[in-house]
């Protein structure tokens, strides 16, 4: 049995607009990819971590303080395993972007340790570890992150379970990261209050449709859906040039548009592949009339799963 394995986990979209720590889906893009070694060892070491870091701080190399390596003690403490891991962890998405950099380096690396356990769980028993893992960045276990990097494609995450929702594979997705940064703690910081009764009503009969949209590959019922009146107000003023980028891609026929996770990246769904690049330069141009340089990446929907690398 090989003593090391290498997996990726990619990029995604949290809550997608109206599905706030439960919906997400997975971006062909940037993505995190753990070296994970078998060690005789029973603790977990995080060795090292390169690539893209700046922005937040120093990453932490304490173990328990780490995502990955809170996520492999969780793995070792539940199954009661008597050797440990040692990561080394090399980062391609960007901290504080909202692209789910946080749940990305736990999923890979508990999906690397998985193939070196002496018998390899299935997929949906990786969940609880990662959520665990997931806790050391955002302070909460939720998934609407690590589900979709675990199943790929469109997910929802609950307390208990991740499920793989269905899409039509003509959906694509536009995301844009500009040159900021915002910490998921201040990002949830502004959920505090309490919302009315109608704001909540309202919501919900967006995610319904949405929903249901979904499962029809109905384009109509997912754009009356994606529309997020909960969430994206309170948080829209944290991101200079968010109103100006959301515009332009509804501008450009897109289905909707909202903020990515907890941002600032800002992500929008297309009809087709070839809907999503003809509005991607409008969107960095939003960001760019802010001041603010960016990366944009146009992804289906429907994105693969973190996996081991060859």
């Amino acid at each position: 049995m090989s003593r090391s394995v290498r997996a990726f986990a990619p990029a995604s979209v949290g809550n997608i607009g109206v599905g706030f720590d439960l919906l997400g889906h997975a971006v062909d893009g940037p993505r995190d990819i753990a070296l994970v070694t078998r060690i005789d060892e029973p603790v977990v070491r995080i060795d090292a971590i390169r690539g893209d870091v700046a922005g937040v701080g120093v990453l932490p190399l304490d173990a328990p303080s780490n995502t990955a390596g809170r996520a492999l003690i969780s793995l070792r403490e539940k199954l009661d395993l008597s050797f440990g891991f040692a990561v080394e962890l090399e980062k391609g998405i960007p901290l504080g972007s909202g692209l789910g950099g946080s749940a990305a380096s736990c999923v890979a690396a508990v999906v690397a340790a998985n193939a070196l356990l002496d018998a390899p769980l299935p997929r949906e028993a990786l969940y609880d570890f990662a959520l665990d893992g997931e806790s050391a960045s955002s302070g909460s276990r939720h998934g609407d992150n690590v589900a979709p990097m675990l199943l790929g494609g469109v997910a929802l995450a609950t307390a208990e379970r991740m499920l793989a929702l269905s899409a039509p594979d003509w959906l694509h997705a536009v995301v844009v990261h500009p040159d900021q940064v915002l910490e998921t703690r201040r990002s949830r910081a502004v959920l505090a209050e309490p919302y009315s009764l109608h704001t909540v009503v309202e919501h919900t009969a967006h995610l319904a449709q949405f929903l249901l949209g979904l499962q029809r590959g109905d384009a109509e019922l997912i754009r009356a859906g994606l529309r997020d009146v909960l969430v994206e107000p309170r948080r829209a003023s944290l991101i200079p040039g968010f109103a100006q980028v959301k515009q332009a891609a509804l501008d450009h026929g897109a289905l909707g548009a909202s903020i990515s996770g907890g941002g600032p990246s800002v992500f929008a769904w297309f009809a087709s592949k070839t809907d999503a690049e003809a509005a991607t330069p409008a969107m960095r141009a939003g960001f760019a009339d802010a001041g603010f340089d960016a990366r944009a990446y146009v992804t289906p929907v429907n994105a693969p799963r973190a996996e081991v690398l060859p």
